[in-house]
């Protein structure tokens, strides 16, 4: 291929693209898709409290069906750039394998997505389909790794008003776990934060029968929240499971009985819940657990992390024929892991993650073998010629 993916994944990391910062991740995609005749958008959406983002839709073909390609450019901090045997934003290849932040999450398969598209286009008269009809675009936004208000939820509805209607979705996301084509995401868990509140009242430590010590209460309705499951998982979702993740209770002082404590949690919840069953769920059991006694409430947190599962189907078998072709593996339909924009996609079109191994995303030498980039070019490439056959 004229423009490998190796060569457009070493451009994407020299860009420092650090949530909410561009850094000139969007102008590397802006250049090659509108040089290969995409009609290319780029833009920023804002919010109140929130940092302004830069967003890319592009799209060659005004006919279905209409494939598109979805993925993210900014990528989390690099952490201590010391520790990097490679610098973090260098794009160097060591010994077969690309180091850089974002290779594997994901610029690394924006940039196999892009490659593969434009050799089939090349080789297809610089068409979707060689009969003219049929649509490729590409969903790419900067507000992934943070809050995500500015982003893919954002573009998918500017994308929606001005018409568009997207058939199929491929998020790039690293989805597989040990090796190419091991696991495709189908789904994901919900997510919702919440913090339970006990009101104590507050007095010196020597005379306790004058004050109301909230730090045992709090105490006990964790213990009674972590002792009882959610639920016992479904046919296509592991356990809800709700973890705490700080307590406080804002005292300096040794000798002062503090008048409040908090409780910090989050729940990753399957479909057994929706975000209000759930919500009623936690409130009836603090409300148990508190009895007559303990003054406890829970302020939730918003969130725009919904479960979600995309039905198994012909899109489905078409892309697991297209890894089966290049790994020689079939793949788990997996519906694991965290957060990612599919829960926006899925509102208005089944959407599956596969992408490249994620084992070192997030992580000090961040890296993917160059010849796992080689093979999901060949597998997206082969997606797309069995979706235009």
């Amino acid at each position: 291929m004229s423009i490998d993916a190796l060569s457009i994944a070493r451009d994407l990391l020299r860009c420092p693209s650090v949530t909410p910062a561009d850094a000139g991740a969007l102008g590397v995609l802006e250049k090659l898709l509108g040089d290969a005749g995409f009609e290319v958008h780029r833009v920023t959406f804002s919010e109140p409290g929130a940092a302004d983002i830069d967003n890319l839709y592009a799209r060659i073909g005004t006919e279905a069906p209409h494939i598109t390609f979805a993925g993210h450019t900014d990528v989390v901090p690099a952490g201590d750039e010391a520790a990097w045997s490679h610098g973090a934003f260098a794009g160097d290849v060591k010994d077969g394998m690309l180091y850089g932040r974002g290779a594997v999450d994901m610029k690394g398969g924006i940039a196999c997505s892009v490659a593969a598209v434009l050799d089939y286009l090349a080789a297809n008269g610089g068409k979707p389909q060689k009969t003219g009809g049929g649509s490729i675009s590409f969903l790419i936004t900067g507000d992934e790794e943070d809050i995500a208000v500015n982003g893919t939820v954002k573009l998918l509805q500017w994308a929606a008003d001005r018409g568009e209607k997207f058939d199929h979705c491929v998020l790039g996301e690293p989805s597989n776990v040990n090796e190419m084509g091991d696991t495709i995401k189908i789904g994901r868990r919900g997510s919702q934060s919440g913090t339970i509140i006990v009101e104590g009242v507050q007095g010196h430590v020597a005379y306790p029968h004058r004050a109301s010590n909230p730090v045992p209460d709090i105490a006990a309705l964790i213990a009674a929240l972590s002792g009882d499951p959610l639920d016992k998982g479904t046919a296509h979702f592991q356990p809800s499971n709700l973890e705490f993740t700080s307590v406080d209770v804002g005292n300096p002082a040794w000798n002062v009985i503090p008048s409040q404590a908090r409780a910090r949690f989050n729940i990753r919840y399957n479909d057994c819940h929706t975000r209000e069953s759930l919500r009623a769920l936690i409130e009836e059991r603090v409300t148990k657990a508190s009895g007559n006694r303990i003054k406890a409430h829970v302020v939730w947190e918003p969130s725009n992390a919904d479960v979600f599962r995309t039905r198994p189907g012909p899109f489905t078998d078409l892309v697991v024929a297209a890894i089966e072709d290049v790994t020689g593996r079939k793949p788990e339909l997996n519906t694991g892991g965290g957060t990612s924009d599919a829960r926006f996609i899925t509102h208005y079109c089944p959407v599956l993650e596969f992408g490249l191994v994620g084992q070192t995303m997030h992580q000090i030498d961040e890296r993917t073998p160059v010849s796992d980039l080689e093979k999901l070019t060949k597998i997206y490439r082969g997606v797309l010629d069995r979706y235009f056959a």
